[in-house]
């Protein structure tokens, strides 16, 4: 019975409000860079696609095949994403991860809303859905800045 209790107050009200608000919910036709994450161990699934422009996000859309936790994590994502920088999304990626496995602090502005999926640190077998859309984001601005870089 406790874990039931846990479970309801990991699917917050908040989480799944979130989860069925996700900002940027269409793929972008012509990105400059996608790419698709997939978590083995649940099946759920994000792809991403980005344009950049001066070294910032300008363009951004996500297809979401995700649990709640996962939908909700790419909704706050998608709130903040427009105008981030390679090393944002990345420093942000890191972050969350640190939340969730080591217990670090939320991530810092403007990614503080994932301070809603603190809850989530204890399910382990979670944690790789709530990361999906932060993973390929951070992947596909650093495809973009290499490119760059290259020329």
């Amino acid at each position: 019975m406790a874990e039931n209790a846990d479970l309801i107050k990991l699917y917050s009200a908040r989480i799944l409000a979130l989860a069925t608000d996700i900002p940027h919910l269409a793929r972008l036709s012509d990105p400059q860079a996608s790419v698709k994450r997939r978590s083995p161990l649940c099946g759920s699934s994000v792809t991403v696609d980005l344009d950049m422009e001066d070294g910032r996000v300008s363009r951004f859309g996500q297809d979401v095949k995700a649990c709640a936790l996962g939908q909700a994590s790419a909704a706050i994502l998608g709130a903040v994403v427009i105008g981030r920088s390679v090393e944002e999304l990345a420093a942000a990626r890191d972050a969350l991860r640190a939340m969730l496995v080591q217990e670090g602090p939320v991530p810092p502005a403007p990614f503080d809303g994932y301070e809603v999926l603190l809850p989530a640190r204890d399910y382990r077998n979670r944690h790789a859905s709530i990361l999906l859309a932060l993973e390929a984001a951070a992947e596909a601005s650093a495809m973009l800045a290499a490119d760059a870089d290259a020329r």
